[in-house]
């Protein structure tokens, strides 16, 4: 479909109600259109997953004008196999189908210089690690360096 208009109209014909009754509910899962109007946009909320996200924002169901209670998900899942040809996609087979590019998989840990810590306490720590000098977690090495302060003060 579309226009989330449109998938509107097919849950009043559905489930009842006007489309107003869902537009929300519509508008969110294609909200992703706002930064890519591919159908590749899908990829953010149209699976399994995104079903169990609608009702966390939506709530379990909604009450249409008919004053009938439709649960979220079926609302969702109706929307989900008018855009995937009936199906409904897990998230892994959307990402499954990303193409991995380069700068995807080059984190790296910026690296501080000199002994003191400076801003974000985990920069140091990082720097720590990075350099061999910790094997500690970050809660731990916090907890040790505060030690030593006071034993040092």
């Amino acid at each position: 479909m579309a226009h989330p208009l449109h998938h509107a109209e097919s849950s009043a014909r559905k489930f009842g109600g006007v489309p107003s009754d869902y537009q929300a509910v519509h508008d969110w899962f294609d909200a992703s259109k706002e930064h890519l109007a591919l159908f590749t946009h899908r990829a953010m909320r149209h699976h399994a997953q995104g079903l169990f996200e609608a009702e966390r924002v939506f709530g379990v169901s909604l009450t249409n004008s008919a004053g009938r209670d439709i649960p979220v998900r079926w609302i969702g899942e109706q929307h989900i196999r008018e855009d995937c040809q009936g199906r409904i996609p897990s998230m892994a087979d959307w990402l499954l189908r990303i193409q991995p590019e380069p700068w995807m998989a080059n984190g790296h840990i910026d690296r501080h210089v000199g002994d003191e810590p400076c801003g974000d306490p985990r920069v140091a720590w990082a720097s720590e690690v990075a350099a061999g000098r910790t094997v500690l977690g970050l809660k731990d090495w916090m907890a040790a360096r505060a030690t030593q302060a006071t034993q040092s003060a």
